[in-house]
């Protein structure tokens, strides 16, 4: 029976999805295996009547440059009860390429161990993917799909800011991230955005809606000192993760809720809760601003791959061929900014329950404290006379004292 390999995409999309699976299926195709791509994830792996396609040249040219995922996609993590062996055998699989984030790449890993244990060989390889660059690969080397979602949501934040700036407005934006800030980060770096509040900001003191609301009041205030009557906050949604469920219902917004009885947050825009809070505080303060709120999320994940992650993303899905050659199983495959591919191993980045551990901002960076320090505009302590003229307790707005900074 001919060798095959399979390939399924969990979680959620990101650009340069059908790039991989192009890349992966051309040069396995080169070599003669078979390349079976699995629709619904995890789920259509061990369904009894999976629903399949069979890559080939034509299929596989199509696809590359496109955004979104020929496969389909689920974040569906099966039990162990529901492993079987059967679609590895009748395909005679010799490689599971799984695409997504660690909750993808942590199955991955109980199945090889699954397969290993019921006597079938088999190697998987992870290609690591998500637009919020919160795995922990190798220094300097993003997750692919973080630079084109970046560049999408600079595009959209800046056409924002100049809104802002003609119209006289403030926007209070919001980006996907989950518990890392790195897409707001790079985003409102990118666009100046006076204001950029991110999880790992609060290194120091709790996370918490009065402090991020404050910390906008204290870019407001700071432009209002410097005659400037427009501007922008983005906040990473990560900071909800940090949050407990009395805090965000405590926000008075109208929320579905799961099974579990938790908020269903997927189901809100974020930005609209910042703003509706920031509304609130400053019609109590008396201070005449208005703000509209912009969610960046859904808008990001299946946009046309830029030229970095079409070129990052070849370079994977040809890195799993590399890494298959080399008998490497249980690992993800990494590209350096060199382009030199590398395994990272699973293991070398659980914690000690099994999870991979996320990539957060290194707020501590020369970078990060570049922009913190001298491109945001915050009040300090210079600026307590001057923005008394607009409210009575200036030092609660004072940036540093809001984080717990020196």
């Amino acid at each position: 029976m001919k060798k095959s390999i399979a390939i399924i995409a969990g979680g959620g999309p990101a650009p340069g999805i059908n790039t991989v699976i192009s890349s992966v299926a051309k040069v396995f195709l080169k070599e003669g295996y078979r390349v079976i791509g699995i629709h619904d994830g995890y789920k259509g792996l061990f369904a009894f009547k999976p629903n399949t396609i069979e890559f080939d040249f034509a299929i596989c040219d199509k696809i590359m440059n496109q955004g979104g995922s020929l496969l389909m996609m689920s974040r569906h993590k099966p039990k162990d009860k529901e492993f079987r062996t059967d679609f590895f055998v009748n395909n005679n699989v010799k490689l599971l390429v799984t695409i997504g984030g660690d909750d993808t790449a942590s199955t991955a890993n109980r199945i090889s161990k699954y397969l290993a244990d019921n006597n079938i060989s088999i190697q998987n390889i992870h290609v690591p993917k998500t637009i919020d660059n919160d795995l922990p690969l190798p220094e300097g080397s993003p997750t692919f799909g973080y630079q084109t979602a970046k560049e999408t949501g600079v595009n959209i934040a800046a056409t924002v800011y100049e809104d802002a700036r003609t119209s006289g407005n403030w926007f209070v934006v919001s980006a996907m991230g989950r518990e890392a800030g790195h897409l707001a980060f790079g985003i409102g770096a990118a666009c100046h955005y006076p204001m950029i509040v991110i999880p790992e900001m609060f290194n120091e003191v709790r996370v918490s809606f009065e402090r991020i609301i404050n910390l906008i009041i204290s870019s407001i205030l700071k432009r209002k000192i410097l005659g400037i009557n427009y501007g922008a906050a983005i906040i990473s949604e990560g900071v909800f993760h940090f949050m407990t469920n009395s805090e965000i219902e405590a926000t008075d917004i109208n929320f579905t809720y799961d099974d579990h009885g938790h908020p269903e947050l997927g189901n809100v825009s974020k930005a609209h809760i910042f703003n509706m809070l920031l509304q609130r505080r400053l019609k109590e303060l008396k201070i005449n601003v208005k703000s509209r709120p912009v969610e960046l999320g859904y808008e990001l994940r299946c946009v046309t791959p830029n030229a970095f992650d079409l070129l990052y993303c070849s370079l994977l899905g040809i890195g799993v061929k590399s890494l298959f050659d080399l008998g490497k199983t249980g690992c993800m495959v990494t590209s350096d900014p060199k382009g030199d591919i590398a395994p990272l191993y699973l293991k070398d980045v659980e914690d000690e329950n099994g999870k991979v551990r996320p990539r957060m901002v290194d707020v501590a960076s020369q970078k990060a404290q570049m922009v913190f320090r001298h491109n945001l505009h915050y009040i300090r302590e210079a600026d307590y006379d001057e923005a008394r003229q607009f409210v009575d307790n200036p030092e609660t707005y004072d940036f540093l004292k809001i984080l717990g900074w020196h």
